[in-house]
């Protein structure tokens, strides 16, 4: 599962909950954040929050806490990307960031996906998902795997409405 409200695009997309392999483009938390861990994201989002509203435009001032006590000048849409982080954190889920140009192995993107791996190489095969080969290996780019979960979330809440409608309708309330 991504985020589905995606306001910007960014140079990486987050996804949650799902990432098990450890090294390759994905970096990621080992596990779901702990409860005091789910405590700092929460009041360390509340902060956050607050300074992006505060300052619409700006660049952010992030303040360090060390020895020099550091002030570090972060770009607006990392410091939004990590409010989207920590809101996830906060509710005790696990946190993966892939950087949109990775290349992914069909494995990778059909756990991304949370599709099995013959399911997605058919949807490789009718070009629904754009891909590369590399030898006799597939390779996604994760921006595409992206583009595509957009395209079928859209179907699926256009065909939800439709069902709401039609059961509205027909008085099965």
């Amino acid at each position: 599962m991504c985020i589905v409200s995606t306001p910007r695009r960014f140079d990486c997309y987050t996804y949650f909950d799902y990432c098990e392999q450890a090294g390759g483009p994905v970096s990621h938390t080992a596990s779901a954040p702990g409860s005091d861990e789910a405590v700092i994201a929460a009041e360390a989002l509340g902060h956050i929050q607050a300074y992006l509203k505060a300052h619409p435009e700006a660049p952010a001032m992030v303040h360090l806490s060390d020895d020099a006590d550091t002030r570090l000048v972060v770009p607006r849409p990392a410091v939004e990307l990590l409010a989207r982080i920590l809101a996830h954190m906060a509710s005790g889920q696990s946190v993966a960031v892939v950087p949109e140009h990775a290349e992914l192995t069909t494995q990778q993107a059909a756990d991304l996906l949370n599709v099995s791996r013959p399911y997605l190489i058919g949807l490789l095969d009718a070009g629904e998902i754009e891909y590369r080969k590399v030898g006799t290996h597939r390779r996604i780019f994760a921006g595409s795997l992206l583009a595509y979960k957009h395209r079928d979330d859209g179907r699926r809440r256009t065909a939800a409405d439709e069902l709401a409608v039609l059961t509205q309708e027909m008085g099965l309330e």
